[in-house]
């Protein structure tokens, strides 16, 4: 097709193109980015991963109630709280912490790849100050006096921080409690992603140069993306009752690297009644549909939410950059769902050439509109999505049962890949936008994350994962609660926005359950050592935290060893075991095969909630062209002094496939 019948035009004529040059992304990437380059190469943001996961460590109640006050995992040998420790290769996206001005003051420290020497240390108060945890990568802000319970500092970094193998952040003071008069205040997490090998990466020293996040970051609400797009601008339009009106209708492969909207009414009625429905390369069903206020960040317009690569301002300006590549065609409509006419002001649209690998990327795309609901005595589902993708935005509002009443306790609760234990499980709904202390008044935003709304009810708050993306092989389920323990009456609306195919990429090939004596014979199981076996009764964490199971568990400080099954072709294994969490730093080596695989760490504990399934990733040089695996794992003190601990339930075992 020549270029000239780039666009075809549907209900719209009035629509100019200029600037031909394309905004390609033309060369070949890998399908992992790490750190620094990940958050800042916008452009590369619909190239799928593999073998990446996102996990969080943070101040959740284990009793599952609303104490998500409590924040260390156990004290050193050095009397320092160790408040996150992990082994392996990843890289810290976030990281909040909120504590009393009265309080004594943390002082943090950062130890990467088994160092005894911390490489980084910074104070509380010097979030925002110290390089590189300075504005606007990270911040901090004094919450509110909230009835003489405040004020209290609340600080968030959204600085990367690669290891290759293994971190530790510690707290010189231990995290914990409630109480201002008691010096306590302990609320926080950390999110970050782990991956199978360190092939790559190269560990976090604070001195690397972040010029190019900075720049993108100071400038919100300007395409953050490096090229010329032909833009095609339409000029005022009214859009009667039940109409639809085609914004742009391309026949041809490309990018929409830009769509920027001005509502001439700017009626906060309009956000719930604009939709915008988007179709991908002739696809049946709409890859996006919702209110223009979901696909802007913004579903109240109260205030302005001018984040990186969506937002919203009070003059009427909408703006969404994140890149959307096609490969057939892309239709994008407006429909306006009130009972009066709208008038839209100014549209414009920035279309780019597509220099995207089909099968390596995905489309972006938004789940099913969770329409405004209670769910009694549950979290209230957001999205349920189904494939291979990343999550790169969430936005949730919620209604309370009356004005001036506090909404924001509920927890978000994320399951990836049919998990049973939430792999993103915040301190209440606030904390993951990394605010705190309830949602601040008035209303603030930074690039990645904020709110907008009045004193706690309602509000809408959306999270961008710029770094952080939530990949999935299978499925992603994304849970809010209602209240401190679903115990509110709130209403619920919201979306995720994500790039995804349909093609489900994490497949399960066996399993083992220790109840089982055919299963044990049929994997060749065996286990030594100090050996002990037991049948435990206890719950999962999550909205199930009151369903009990009773399962068999082997606990030993010898070694297991079994057989599994794979399939030849594929691109790396998953192992997810069901254990008992009662006791901290379970550690094991894997070896696959007599390789060694690394090192499987736990250090979280649950003494109430004690079912837990968590998660090893074989890399694809141990797996390949292999239809079964011997695994032998090997129980170990993670350090000199610490007690050997292990046990398994079951394992399930699954494959990445192209």
């Amino acid at each position: 097709m020549k270029r000239k019948a780039f666009i075809r035009l549907l209900a719209v004529t009035a629509l100019f193109p200029f600037s031909v040059t394309g905004n390609a992304y033309s060369e070949t990437v890998s399908s992992k980015s790490y750190g620094l380059s990940r958050m800042t190469d916008v452009a590369r943001f619909p190239v799928l991963d593999r073998e990446m996961k996102v996990k969080y460590e943070g101040s959740i109640d284990k009793k599952g109630g609303n104490a998500d006050w409590d924040w260390s995992l156990y004290q050193d040998k050095k009397g320092e709280w160790v408040i996150f420790d992990v082994a392996g290769a990843g890289c810290i996206y976030n990281m909040v912490q909120h504590r009393y001005l009265s309080s004594e003051e943390p002082v943090f420290r950062f130890y990467f790849d088994g160092e005894e020497t911390p490489r980084f240390t910074i104070r509380l108060s010097e979030f925002g100050e110290k390089y590189p945890f300075t504005e606007p990568q990270a911040s901090c802000y004094i919450g509110p006096l909230d009835n003489g319970r405040g004020p209290i500092r609340v600080v968030r970094s959204f600085v990367p921080m690669t290891f290759r193998n293994g971190c530790r952040i510690t707290s010189s003071v231990k995290l914990e409690g409630p109480h201002r008069d008691k010096g306590q205040g302990g609320w926080g997490h950390v999110v970050y992603h782990s991956y199978p090998t360190a092939q790559g990466i190269e560990t976090f020293t604070g001195k690397e140069d972040y010029s190019s996040l900075v720049r993108q970051w100071k400038q919100t609400g300007v395409d953050p993306k490096i090229g010329k797009d032909r833009m095609f601008r339409m000029p005022e339009k009214k859009l009667a009752p039940g109409e639809s009106l085609s914004i742009i209708d391309v026949h041809e492969g490309g990018v929409i690297n830009s769509l920027k909207l001005y509502m001439a009414d700017m009626n906060p009625d309009r956000l719930q009644d604009v939709w915008i429905r988007v179709k991908w390369d002739n696809h049946e069903g709409e890859d996006v549909l919702c209110p223009i206020g979901c696909f802007f960040g913004n579903s109240l317009g109260y205030n302005n939410t001018r984040y990186l690569l969506m937002g919203a301002t009070t003059d009427g300006w909408f703006y969404n950059y994140f890149p959307m590549p096609f490969w057939e065609r892309a239709h994008v409509m407006l429909e306006n769902r009130s009972g009066e006419t709208v008038t839209l002001g100014f549209v414009e649209v920035g279309v780019g050439e597509n220099s995207y690998d089909r099968e390596y990327s995905g489309y972006f795309r938004s789940s099913d509109y969770y329409t405004r609901k209670h769910t009694p005595g549950a979290d209230s589902p957001i999205a349920s999505i189904k494939g291979t993708g990343k999550m790169v935005a969430a936005h949730v509002t919620c209604y309370g049962e009356r004005p001036h009443i506090i909404t924001c306790e509920g927890d978000v609760r994320i399951h990836i890949d049919g998990i049973k234990t939430p792999q993103v499980e915040s301190d209440g709904s606030e904390s993951y936008i990394c605010y705190g202390w309830g949602f601040p008044t008035p209303a603030e935003c930074n690039p990645s994350s904020g709110y907008d709304g009045l004193s706690d009810n309602p509000w809408s708050m959306t999270r961008l994962c710029l770094g952080d993306s939530y990949p999935f092989y299978s499925q992603l389920d994304f849970n809010i609660e209602s209240g401190e323990s679903n115990n509110q009456y709130l209403e619920h609306l919201g979306i995720v926005f994500y790039y995804g195919q349909d093609k489900v990429s994490l497949v399960k090939t066996d399993s083992i359950d220790m109840a089982s004596k055919k299963s044990l014979k049929r994997h060749k199981y065996k286990v030594e050592g100090d050996v002990s076996v037991e049948m435990l009764t206890s719950c999962f964490e999550g909205d199930a935290d009151d369903v009990e199971v009773t399962a068999m568990v082997h606990k030993f400080t010898g070694e297991s060893s079994f057989r599994v099954k794979v399939l030849p072709n594929n691109h790396g294994v998953r192992l997810r075991r069901c254990s008992d969490q009662e006791l901290p730093r379970q550690c094991a080596r894997v070896w696959v095969d007599g390789q060694d695989a690394g090192v499987w760490y736990l250090a979280d504990s649950n003494p109430y909630k004690r079912w837990i399934e968590d998660e090893f990733e074989i890399p694809e040089s141990l797996t390949r062209d292999k239809s079964v695996l011997n695994i032998r794992i090997v129980p170990e003190s993670r350090e000199e002094g610490c007690p050997v601990s292990w046990n398994e339930s079951a394992y399930e075992v699954f494959c990445y496939m192209e």
